[in-house]
């Protein structure tokens, strides 16, 4: 007989902690909170209802920084939460509440302010910087990898770095593109890999640093994606199944899965892109996550649509949508923070570009740049890109100009071949209608930023 459903029990703490402010006005605390300290989420009346319903038992990684932000002297369990261990069933993947939570909030802010020494402070694993020339806006390069000798023993400290590498690297790429990344954050992951494989660690401590090291592959292989080493990153992305597959880790095999389906599709290979989007529905079904669900779903409809298969699309599309309107989770892993609603606008806007569909793909790219943070620097980039490509697909030169100049006044900030990838392609079908002011406008302003 399958065991009883727990009654959820209501959270009275939070509910006393909103006082007079609605739902909706709570929610947007919240999130001015996490803006505060360089974390985005998607919190909204609905997730307030949720957690006070008692529905939310343990809110994931990047709402328990903006809680402990808020309420600094407040734990989880004061915070009418359950611990992390009772809800998941494993350790915590966490610093403790004694680590040092004050000075590692610091590191996360300078390195998001685009302090020049930041990324090789945080990203190092191994010791000090060395001097290099960079970009002012982005960090210097990492030092070169050393070795481990036999006797050096991981511990709890050593899997926070690589998780902490990991966060600090989505937020780089979030605000400045992969292109400045990519040779520097491989450096880590080799360092990460030279704790697992080289270093003596307990049981428990193998299977976080397996997790968090096949994490921070993910992350590389994205990197190599957008910086358009293609093959680069199907091998990272195989390093981190097979590290997945070690580990009997459901949420990192579907993490890759994921990444690898949007891979797959952007190289042209849109069968291999509908499997792997697939498989990974298969892996998240374990982990009760309705998010995880829907970008898995939004993948597989980016496949179809990459196929010419409309009536695949759309249900694959109508079943991601439903998976999204139920609402976050404490279930939801880490690394979603970005998909929220301007991430899913884009997601559909691209499959009906695929389509042909231009008037559709027009209004879901408008709506994803209405709707995108602020922090998301390079996501702003690609959805202008996105908008100039689906206006020039519908035959409106003078949107597609417009759209392409706002492109180009962002590639100071992002550093993509990607995207650079996508504006050279509407730049070259637009250099026959230089006739069109916008037109002129924006091919001199494009020539003149690859030239620089």
């Amino acid at each position: 007989m399958a065991p009883a459903t727990a009654v959820p029990t209501p959270n009275t703490a939070m509910r006393e902690l909103r006082g007079d402010l609605s739902p909706a006005e709570f929610a947007t605390v919240i999130r001015r909170a996490a803006r505060e300290i360089g974390e985005h989420v998607s919190c909204d009346a609905r997730y307030i209802g949720r957690v006070e319903a008692g529905a939310i038992r343990c809110p994931n990684y990047a709402y328990e920084r903006v809680f402990r932000h808020i309420w600094p002297d407040r734990s989880l369990t004061d915070l009418g939460f359950s611990p992390r261990t009772a809800v998941r069933g494993r350790p915590a993947q966490h610093p403790p509440h004694h680590f040092d939570e004050e000075n590692d909030d610091v590191r996360r802010r300078t390195f998001l302010s685009g302090g020049p020494t930041a990324l090789a402070t945080v990203l190092g694993l191994d010791g000090p910087a060395q001097a290099a020339t960079a970009h002012p806006a982005l960090p210097l390069p990492l030092p070169a990898p050393r070795a481990l000798s036999t006797a050096r023993r991981v511990g709890g400290a050593d899997v926070r770095r690589v998780e902490q590498a990991v966060r600090d690297i989505r937020s780089a790429d979030d605000a400045h593109g992969a292109d400045a990344l990519f040779e520097r954050a491989g450096r880590s992951l080799r360092n990460a890999y030279l704790l697992l494989n080289e270093g003596e660690y307990s049981l428990d401590t193998e299977r976080q640093l397996q997790s968090t090291a096949g994490e921070l592959a993910i992350s590389v292989g994205w990197l190599a994606h957008d910086s358009q080493r293609l093959t680069d990153a199907r091998s990272f992305y195989a390093e981190a199944l097979a590290t997945a597959r070690m580990a009997d880790d459901s949420a990192l095999e579907a993490h890759v899965f994921c990444n690898s389906a949007f891979l797959a599709r952007d190289a042209g290979r849109p069968r291999e892109a509908l499997r792997a989007a697939q498989a990974g529905q298969s892996a998240a079904r374990r982990l009760d996550s309705d998010r995880l669900l829907a970008l898995l779903a939004m993948r597989e409809a980016g496949g179809w649509a990459a196929l010419g298969d409309r009536g695949s699309c759309e249900r694959a599309l109508g079943r991601a949508y439903t998976l999204f309107e139920r609402g976050e989770s404490e279930c939801d892993p880490e690394w979603m923070s970005f998909f929220g609603e301007a991430e899913i606008a884009g997601l559909e806007a691209q499959c009906w570009s695929a389509l042909g569909e231009w008037d559709r793909a027009s209004a879901q790219a408008s709506l994803a740049m209405a709707l995108q943070q602020p922090q998301f620097v390079r996501n702003r980039a690609l959805y202008t890109a996105e908008l100039a490509h689906d206006r020039l697909g519908r035959g409106d030169l003078a949107g597609a100009a417009e759209h392409g100049s706002a492109a180009v006044e962002l590639l100071g900030q992002v550093r993509s071949a990607r995207i650079r990838g996508m504006l050279a392609d509407t730049a070259q079908r637009l250099r026959a209608f230089r006739g069109v002011s916008e037109v002129r406008t924006f091919l001199a302003g494009y020539d003149s930023a690859v030239a620089a």
